[in-house]
């Protein structure tokens, strides 16, 4: 019968291998056979058994399939084998859709019960520390990470998916151990990050999984993933997936993007140098139809608005915040996040997220402030944003979430704004109040005197903002005046806040009431503190000690602790800013009064009952107001810090006796006068520094002339050094030329001339000399001649009568003899040659003296 069933196909004669033994043939065959397709069948076998036996493959196989992947790496499908065994080994994600599918397949059956393991979450934590145990069997050798990470360089799918996700599922069990080996690893990183470039999208998508893995807490290796040009890769991604609309992959893209921004300053600010903000835009882009949005979209745009958030959140610091909030606004990203904010159609969540992105955005940042002030939401007549926002918080139909988001958006728009500031209070005193339209002041003091616990709160608190470190404000807000009923004449806003306190119980609420009067003491203490004149008006409501003093001095049960410490807090600041202008609740006489009625240790006893409520450390820790229902909303973040600061001056304070405050105060005037004659000697030291830096820009300038001077003179000196080195070397050429040559021969050169040519200008002169000699000579001839004949013509004229004298002179006027004539002619022409020897003389002179002057000629 056995043979035929062998025969038939039914079950084979005899015991059946148990899967251990089994998987122990297996690894027989792995590790002695010596054809590649035997060992190839045997891994294909152990990769079939692993996810059922994972505990005994991983056990008996891990070190065949480890030295596999050493040996036959020239066998790309054996060793596709091998790392998808070692995945499913090491990974807890197979295991979990196993028990997901036979849980349905169980609950699916007809007739039968869904048969849940008793303990299921043992179950699962034992598969979780059998994962953990085989990837600390693996790693313990290094290589075989290196080993794997140089797979990863094959290009063979059927190598490197398989790869890929192995190094998932080390880095998912032991995250810290991988990265270092990865980050020792000769282009570790850089190897992973070529996985984006893959074309095919499996091995793609996966390893943006492998990466956010691999980034994970771990700030060196997000540094090195960033500068291997993550940034520009993943951005390209998104945008070919279609930006919000986009997959899945999208939402990893988004993820990754995060582990390498969140609390990483250098990844923030290399992004944001890189202009990659600008390429944020885009993503907000939504059109007037905002209705349909799928759940992956929802996603997405959930992802992006918190990626902008990294980018500004206020615990980064507060240069890189005040950068990027710059960058948001000059390239048009805070505008997009104002559209979606006033659009319809919008998610409640991801309207909520917008309305926290947009607080992050302009918070502490003037210009971006100014801008959101200025939106104005679609409506008719157009109303502001914030009054919108305003709206939407007061009123207790709105989700709770979004409540909180709106007094986030207006704390922030409010945090170091003091124009802001002054415009909220502006809305709320009577020359600026139009009844025509709804004003944020008017929504603020009807949410704090609304009968909704929730509505009171968020109005204190966001009215406490609107006076933060803003004295004068806190000033104008005592000028508001409240109609309360016909008839009856108007009453402060701080007396309506102290009326509202001291009823207490009386008034019905919906919510908590001590939420309630937590957020209108927490409002008076901010108003009072640091503002004497509006402590004097507090003080001079006569009901208000009693009913402090009342309340601190009571046994209230756990709940009424925390009434307690704050109004031990607001009576505390009425001590410590008290300017004693009252007589009847000076310093002094509020101390007293303490003594008696409650008693030093009690009140200090009470005050500490403020921080140490446990919403107090919650809220202390982040600007943003985020309860996870409404009754524990109670502290602000920027009243604990008030607190922390008054606790511990109150406490000296009502400590003190009168004589040490005595002695305090001659102190506080001797240091007033110490500080006012200190001030006058900065002063002095300040213009004396004035003085000495102009005098040592004068010193400077005159230095700097003067070495220019020196200079010039040293240029000038060294000029004329050469000059008369080279006037020497001349001289002295000259001197050893005549020395050598004697006196002056043919051919030779004095001062330029040859001696034939001085030769004959000297016999040139000569000539000239004795031509004038011999013309003055004759010269003198006929000057004598002429007068001998003037004088022998006068002596026979004298002898004669007169008139044949002046016949005789007649006559010879008349008619000149030839030989006067003659002579006449002749001292013409003497006259003529003397002149032109004169001539000649001149010009001998002037051309002796350029001779002398320029050649040094030998004669004067």
């Amino acid at each position: 019968m056995n043979f035929l069933r062998g025969v038939m196909g039914g079950q084979p004669a005899g015991p059946q291998p148990t899967g251990a033994e089994t998987i122990h043939k297996l690894c027989d065959r792995v590790a002695s056979s010596t054809l590649l397709e035997d060992r190839r069948d045997a891994v294909r076998a152990l990769k079939s058994l692993s996810k059922k036996y994972r505990g005994e493959v991983g056990t008996q196989a891990m070190e065949h399939l480890i030295h596999i992947l050493q040996t036959d790496r020239s066998d790309s499908e054996i060793i596709g084998y091998a790392l998808d065994t070692l995945y499913n080994i090491i990974s807890n994600d197979g295991e979990e859709e196993e028990q997901d599918e036979s849980e349905d397949g169980a609950s699916s059956g007809p007739g039968k019960q869904s048969s849940k393991p008793v303990s299921e979450e043992s179950s699962h934590k034992q598969s979780d520390d059998l994962g953990t145990q085989f990837t600390e069997i693996f790693i313990k050798d290094q290589e075989n990470v290196t080993l794997l990470l140089s797979l990863l360089e094959e290009f063979d799918f059927h190598v490197r998916w398989p790869g890929v996700k192995l190094l998932t599922a080390l880095l998912k069990n032991q995250c810290p151990q991988v990265q270092g080996v990865i980050l020792v690893s000769p282009m570790g990183v850089s190897r992973l990050m070529d996985l984006l470039a893959d074309s095919r999208e499996v091995i793609r998508n996966d390893g943006l999984l492998l990466l956010q893995q691999l980034t994970k807490g771990n700030a060196a290796i997000q540094k090195i993933v960033a500068f291997e040009n993550a940034f520009e890769r993943l951005l390209d991604i998104i945008t070919e997936e279609g930006n919000s609309d986009g997959g899945i992959v999208v939402e990893d893209c988004l993820l990754l993007l995060q582990h390498l921004l969140k609390n990483n300053s250098s990844n923030q600010n290399f992004f944001k140098e890189g202009s990659y903000i600008q390429r944020m835009k885009p993503w907000f882009e939504v059109g007037d139809d905002n209705s349909g949005w799928s759940a992956q979209k929802v996603t997405n745009l959930h992802l992006m608005l918190q990626l902008v958030r990294v980018m500004v959140s206020p615990v980064n610091s507060p240069g890189a915040t005040s950068s990027c909030q710059k960058s948001m606004y000059q390239c048009g990203l805070l505008q997009q996040l104002c559209t979606i904010l006033m659009a319809t159609g919008v998610p409640a969540d991801i309207l909520t997220e917008t309305i926290n992105t947009v607080s992050e955005v302009i918070r502490g940042s003037q210009v971006n402030q100014d801008y959101f002030a200025s939106v104005n939401a679609p409506s008719n007549p157009p109303r502001p944003a914030i009054v919108v926002l305003l709206m939407s918080m007061v009123n207790e139909r709105q989700p709770f979430v979004l409540r909180c988001a709106v007094l986030y958006c207006f704390q922030c728009f409010l945090y170091k704004n003091q124009k802001g500031q002054g415009e909220i209070v502006a809305t709320l005193l009577p020359s600026t109040i139009d009844a025509n339209s709804i004003s944020a002041g008017q929504l603020l003091c009807g949410g704090l005197f609304s009968t909704d616990s929730l509505s009171n709160w968020c109005a204190a608190v966001a009215l406490a903002h609107a006076l933060q470190d803003n004295l004068t404000q806190k000033e104008q807000l005592l000028r508001v005046q409240l109609a309360t009923s016909l008839g009856n004449p108007p009453v402060s806003l701080l007396q309506q806040c102290t009326n509202i306190l001291s009823q207490g119980d009386k008034i019905s609420r919906r919510g908590s009431k001590v939420q309630t009067r937590v957020g209108l003491l927490m409002l008076l203490c901010t108003w009072i503190s640091n503002c004497p004149i509006a402590v004097t008006h507090f003080l001079h409501n006569q009901a208000n000690i009693p009913f402090l003093t009342g309340q601190i001095s009571e046994n209230l049960g756990e709940d009424e602790r925390l009434v307690q410490g704050l109004c031990a807090l607001l009576l505390g600041i009425c001590i410590y800013y008290n300017d004693n202008s009252l007589e009847n609740y000076t310093k002094e006489k509020l101390k007293q009064l303490i003594e008696k009625r409650i008693g030093k240790e009690n009140f200090v006893e009470k005050l500490g009952f403020v921080n140490k409520h446990e919403l107090y450390s919650r809220a202390a820790q982040k600007p943003q107001p985020t309860f996870s229902s409404p009754e524990q909303m109670l502290f602000d973040h920027e009243f604990t810090k008030l607190v922390k600061e008054l606790e511990v001056v109150i406490t000296k304070t009502v400590h003190k006796s009168s004589e040490e405050e005595k002695k305090e105060e001659e102190v506080k005037k001797t240091l007033e006068q110490h500080d006012s004659i200190v001030t006058q000697y900065k002063e002095l030291i300040r213009e004396q520094d004035t003085q000495i830096n102009e005098l040592k820009e004068q010193v400077s300038s005159l230095k700097a002339q003067n070495e220019q001077m020196q200079a010039t003179a040293a240029q000038q000196l060294s000029q004329i050094q050469q000059h008369k080195d080279q006037y020497n070397v001349l001289k002295l050429k000259l001197g050893k030329d005549s020395q050598q040559l004697g006196a002056p021969a043919e051919g030779t050169h004095v001062n330029g001339l040859q001696s034939e040519e001085l030769g004959r200008l000297r016999e040139e002169v000569d000539d000239l000399r004795k031509q004038q000699d011999l013309l003055q000579a004759q010269l003198s001839e006929k000057d004598a001649l002429i007068d001998s004949l003037k004088s022998g013509a006068a002596s026979p004229m004298e002898g004669s009568s007169g008139s044949s004298a002046e016949n005789s002179v007649d006559l010879l006027k008349a008619s000149p003899t030839a030989e006067d004539s003659s002579l006449q002619e002749h001292w013409k022409n003497s006259r003529a040659l003397l002149s032109s020897l004169r001539c000649l003389q001149f010009s001998c002179k002037a051309c002796l003296r350029v001779l002398v002057q320029r050649f040094n000629f030998p004669f004067a």
